[in-house]
């Protein structure tokens, strides 16, 4: 089974980015696409920034920060970008319309032995697949933010994904010292099925007056021994991805007790979407 050497990347944002500065910085060679120069731009900003923080921790040197940037190249043209690449890794908004569109296009212009595969947090992989023509090489990886420090990958096997695509993805990964974990493909994987509604019951706690954000955040960090408490959790993730994350589960499961509450409905609803907007169960300069 051959190393990867060539991937492109679909979606500079924060995931894009942090799975584009991995990869690079593991002799890969990346092609980043964004929607434009100046988001493909703003991207390469933050992995540059990303790496300084690493040179000032000593973690690399300044010659292997230059060198990273330096296996990055930004396109805005997905067809030029997977031209020739062994790996391509989805990382767009988390919507399944958007996703499938990217994919028809990706599947129609890469290259037929080239391995395609979702970042998604949620979306079922076996769906996704189904707007390829290559079911067997299409697969689930899942990483976790921040990409550069978070050592899980969860690897996501459709229902037609090949054992052997299996075995590339979990190599590729263990390759950017990854730590990977093979789940099946069902609603929310193992990840968000456990961590969801555990966020949504916090979120029932605020809004039922049991306890403030403060509070609530104080008794799972002590008490369970969580080094960020789930109403944090969820401001840095994003209020909006939790509310996507918590449909998905809903409807895939249809069961009640994934049931959006009320109260992270209207804060998306109002724009109070955590870290990204400056406010959401706490505020932020």
């Amino acid at each position: 089974m051959k190393k990867i050497r060539k991937a492109a990347v679909i979606g500079g944002g924060t995931m894009g980015n942090g799975i584009a500065h991995v990869f690079s910085m593991h002799g890969i060679t990346t092609h980043l696409v964004e929607r434009n120069l100046e988001l493909a731009e703003k991207a390469l900003e933050t992995i540059s920034g990303n790496l300084d923080r690493m040179v000032g921790k000593e973690k690399i040197d300044a010659t292997q920060k230059e060198e990273t940037l330096d296996r990055i190249v930004t396109f805005t043209d997905i067809v030029k970008a997977v031209d020739e690449v062994e790996l391509v890794v989805e990382a767009v908004s988390e919507n399944f319309d958007l996703k499938k569109e990217v994919f028809t296009e990706i599947d129609r212009a890469a290259p037929a032995e080239a391995i395609l595969a979702s970042n998604t947090s949620s979306i079922s992989i076996t769906k996704l697949a189904a707007a390829t023509t290559r079911a067997d090489k299409f697969i689930g990886m899942h990483f976790f933010n921040p990409v550069p420090v978070m050592k899980l990958v969860e690897v996501v096997k459709g229902l037609q994904t090949s054992a052997a695509t299996v075995a590339a993805i979990e190599k590729t990964a263990r390759g950017l010292d990854k730590n990977p974990v093979v789940v099946s493909d069902y609603p929310g994987f193992v990840s968000n099925r456990v961590l969801m509604p555990m966020i949504n019951e916090a979120i029932y706690c605020v809004y039922e007056g049991v306890a403030e954000p403060e509070e609530i955040d104080q008794v799972m960090k002590l008490g369970m021994a969580h080094p960020m408490g789930p109403l944090r959790l969820a401001d840095f993730i994003g209020l909006d991805v939790c509310l996507d994350i918590l449909h998905v589960l809903h409807e895939g499961f249809k069961d009640p007790k994934y049931r959006p509450c009320p109260l992270l409905v209207k804060m998306v609803e109002a724009g109070r979407l955590g870290d990204k907007t400056g406010e959401g169960f706490y505020s932020y300069d």
